[in-house]
């Protein structure tokens, strides 16, 4: 009833193609395209201790540095390790520091950790600091602008006349 049976040998798992064979072209109907995946994150671009840069550093994905820069940096999303130095200017959308920075930090977000040291203006909409943190310079709020859908009253230096209905 269980009886085991000889074992034989699996069918390959593709075919081979017939050598020599003519091809003969037919059309082929595409099916619809599948929904595309969002788009995967990049991974972070990393540098570490031990290393130095001199001159700019650009980009439009995620840096993190824990080693020495001279120079402006400019990127989407920026961490310095706690063994960073940087001598120049950080542009970034978020803007995380755990090292020494001397120059100007602008970003939308700046988050300086208790082992951070910002000699320079930090320009920000957003900054947290940590208990520890060194800052010395100015802090200076983004202005947002005003949505351009709502119309800004007209200043009239006419006198102002009423109409009664009558």
């Amino acid at each position: 009833m269980f009886a085991k049976k000889k074992d034989t040998a699996p069918a390959p798992a593709f075919t081979p193609l017939a050598q020599n064979a003519p091809t003969r072209a037919e059309p082929v109907e595409l099916a619809p395209a599948p929904a595309a995946a969002p788009p995967r994150p990049r991974p972070a671009s990393m540098v570490a201790q031990g290393v130095a840069i001199k001159g700019e550093v650009m980009g439009d994905g995620e840096v993190h540095l824990d080693c020495v820069v001279q120079g402006d940096i400019r990127v989407g999303k920026l961490v310095l390790g706690p063994n960073a130095r940087v001598e120049g200017s950080l542009y970034a959308q978020v803007i995380e520091i755990h090292g020494k920075v001397t120059g100007s930090v602008s970003a939308k977000q700046v988050r300086l950790y208790g082992t951070a040291v910002v000699d320079g203006d930090i320009t920000h909409e957003q900054l947290a600091m940590e208990s520890g943190a060194q800052f010395q310079g100015r802090s200076l709020k983004f202005q947002r602008q005003a949505p351009a859908s709502a119309p800004a009253p007209a200043a009239s230096h006419a006198p102002a006349m009423a109409v009664y209905p009558g």
